[in-house]
């Protein structure tokens, strides 16, 4: 009986075995693989929300020049009106946006064109492969 608890006290001090370690990898592998897909794919809609979100405050600033200007901003002005004065607009009453115009959330411009082809002027990303159409989070996100 004296030989058997100082063998478990030895092997308790030398820790865990290679073949525990190789199981315990295999589960935290398997909910790894299972967990992460279901993360990333909602990390991928809410950027298509957040840049929905996003256009959506624009389109508000863009009526609010609208109103104070009488007009739309030219494509060249683009959305940078929102924020800063352009040198000829004696009505602006800016600044429409709290701050900067922001990237996507993919880190790229937002598209602002003036007259559009949809609407009086069309706003929207590229989605995530920042091309033209696509699918799913690849899809432009539009405000037509």
């Amino acid at each position: 009986m004296k030989w058997y608890a100082s063998n478990i006290r030895t092997r308790r001090a030398r820790g865990f075995t290679l073949l525990e370690l190789l199981v315990v990898m295999v589960i935290i592998g398997l909910l790894a693989g299972y967990v992460a897909p279901k993360f990333f794919g909602q990390l991928d809609k809410s950027e298509v929300r957040t840049a929905q979100a996003q256009i959506v405050s624009f389109d508000k600033a863009i009526a609010q020049y609208r109103l104070d200007t009488g007009h739309y901003p030219s494509s060249e002005q683009g959305l940078e009106s929102l924020v800063t004065r352009p040198g000829n607009e004696p009505k602006w009453d800016g600044a429409y946006l709290d701050k900067k115009v922001p990237l996507d959330p993919w880190g790229n411009a937002y598209l602002y064109k003036r007259p559009g082809e949809h609407r009086e002027y069309d706003l929207y990303s590229l989605g995530k492969d920042a091309r033209p159409g696509g699918e799913g989070v690849n899809a432009d996100v539009t405000n037509w």
